[in-house]
């Protein structure tokens, strides 16, 4: 690790260019956008230093922590190359750099600045070398990165600055007391696994490597303040029991993820991902449901991801896949330009129930390429009839919702060269897939559950009485979120089917009829209930009539009586 800044070019492979264009990425190509990711955070680090080292500050300068820093990165290469890249460090410099040009708040600069500090300590920690630095304190709470967090019982409840030194794997904080004098904890956060009243060490998930020979570690990060995906956070450590849930799950789901084979999309080595967050859940109870509501990634965090824990592995493992989706095209879009994108919000995404703009749409489109090969996976592999319903389902659907977003950033995405060749090298992969048998049942449910989702799109989001322009339509002023819950509804087939939903997902188009009708007839213009009515309606008499319904159903005049 140097301060120096190289302007050697650096050059992707154009085989590595092509795996990752498919939607896939073998360890090698992902090997590679993590040695992208390093230089770009070692001249980002570099300019926020530049930045910084003009600052105000009651703790020790910033040039002394990069100094330290820089001697144990070559006294112990490794374990500090492992803070350089883990997804925090990214996070707490993108976010400082916001800091300084005024596009972020958050504790005072010289605090956030002090995480450098943290970072050195950590890193003199591993090399064994000797230093000292005043530190800032929150509640008495000070994060080392990478290792975990001291803790001074008594201190001071508020932000304060105090002062840590390090020798031969030892730490030594002091800070002020709550009441007077000074507070004092000694550990030895490298030897001490276990948790105490003063130290607690970082979680880690362990899992066995694919041959067998060894195990790998991602950190279960709660501790790290730029853990999220922007904003400063206090610690929220989670409890023991949550903690061995979320072994318990990313161990399966690893094993799920462990399919030999060629790489391709939808197949993730599970040792490419830096860290998962735990987000909104602290206590296994109550159970969350079988798919995961919440998980989120970004930029500026290579392999990093926060999921909000399910209780389903193979929910965890098609999570883990698409996150690391959007690490990969992240990566890929700090090498190269790959379109241009003016940030209006005016397309369609599938998987969203608001208009996106472009950059969005790929971003949603590579990572949903990803979850369609998991599926593809799972279906090839079922072991009954059940198992490969739900799983051809989810490939039919997210192959065919893909697809469309793919045609939509072909025709109107205003692609680079770069560009182009990706979302082309993406509709290969598609289109290869849509030939692809699916058994009938769960091949028709994704289309409805994919028709659902466009036409309550369209009725909630766009304006029935503007004329749609040639860039697009226009959007309603009073549009809201609205929940999708019919794409995981849609994933079984109904055994006794009692709502209109279930009714449509049944095949029974008349008695879907009937009972939107009858919704229908409380509030005529209820948008779930009206989808749902088109929906069914083409279905029951496919012709031109209810094609046009299906193309623009925010025209729908009069409202259908039955």
């Amino acid at each position: 690790m140097t301060s120096e800044q190289h302007l050697a070019p650096f050059r992707m492979p154009d085989r590595l260019f092509a795996e990752l264009a498919a939607g896939g990425g073998s360890p090698a190509a992902v090997a590679f956008l993590e040695r992208a990711e390093r230089a770009r955070r070692l001249l980002l680090l570099r300019t926020l230093l530049d930045d910084l080292d003009v600052l105000r500050t009651p703790l020790t300068p910033v040039a002394e922590a990069w100094r330290v820093l820089k001697e144990a990165a070559e006294k112990s290469p490794e374990p500090v190359e492992r803070l350089l890249l883990a997804p925090a460090t990214g996070g707490w410099i993108s976010h400082m750099l916001r800091r300084v040009h005024g596009t972020a708040g958050g504790p005072p600069l010289w605090a956030e600045a002090g995480h450098l500090s943290a970072l050195a300590l950590s890193a003199s920690l591993h090399a064994g070398t000797e230093t000292a630095f005043d530190v800032a304190l929150t509640d008495g709470r000070l994060p080392l990165p990478g290792l975990g967090m001291v803790r001074l019982p008594g201190a001071q409840e508020s932000l304060a600055v105090g002062r840590a030194s390090a020798a031969r794997g030892e730490l030594t904080v002091t800070g002020p007391g709550r009441a007077a004098g000074s507070v004092r904890v000694t550990c030895h956060p490298l030897a001490q696994r276990a948790g105490t009243d003063t130290w607690l060490p970082l979680r880690t998930l362990t899992h066995p490597a694919s041959d067998g020979t060894a195990s790998f570690t991602v950190v279960l990060e709660d501790l790290d303040p730029y853990r999220d995906l922007d904003d400063h956070l206090p610690p929220a450590r989670l409890d023991e029991g949550e903690a061995r849930e979320w072994q318990r799950l990313f161990g399966e789901a690893a094993r799920i993820l462990a399919r030999p084979g060629t790489p391709g999309p939808g197949r993730v080595d599970p040792a490419m991902i830096r860290a998962i967050v735990p987000f909104g859940r602290t206590a296994v109870s109550p159970p969350p449901p079988p798919f995961v509501q919440v998980s989120a990634s970004s930029g500026d965090s290579f392999g990093g991801m926060l999921i909000v824990r399910p209780s389903s592995p193979l929910a965890l493992a098609e999570t883990l896949v698409h996150e690391l989706q959007h690490s990969k095209l992240a990566a890929l879009l700090h090498l190269f330009p790959l379109l241009e994108d003016d940030r209006a919000e005016r397309y369609y995404a599938p998987w969203r129930t608001d208009p996106r703009h472009l950059t969005g749409l790929l971003h949603g489109v590579y990572a949903f390429t990803g979850v369609a090969g998991f599926w593809r996976d799972r279906l090839a592999g079922a072991p009954d009839e059940r198992t490969a319903d739900t799983a051809g389902y989810h490939f039919a659907l997210r192959r065919l919702q893909s697809r469309l977003v793919v045609r939509t950033l072909l025709t109107e995405g205003r692609l680079t060269p770069q560009g182009r060749a990706l979302v082309s090298g993406l509709a290969r992969t598609l289109d290869g897939w849509l030939r692809e048998p699916v058994p009938d049942g769960a091949l028709t449910r994704a289309r409805t559950a994919a028709a659902l989702h466009r036409t309550e799109w369209r009725l909630r989001n766009v304006d029935p009485a503007a004329r749609a322009p040639s860039d697009g339509p226009r959007f309603r002023a009073d549009r809201t979120f609205w929940p999708d819950d019919r794409t995981h509804a849609f994933a079984t087939r109904p055994v006794a089917p009692h709502t209109a939903d279930e009714h449509l997902a049944a095949g029974d188009t008349a008695a879907a009829l009937a009972g939107y009708a009858e919704q229908l007839a409380a509030d005529p213009a209820e948008p779930h209930a009206l989808a749902g009515w088109i929906v069914a309606r083409a279905a029951h008499d496919p012709g031109r009539a209810t094609r046009r319904m299906l193309a623009r159903p925010e025209l729908l005049q009069p409202l259908p009586s039955g």
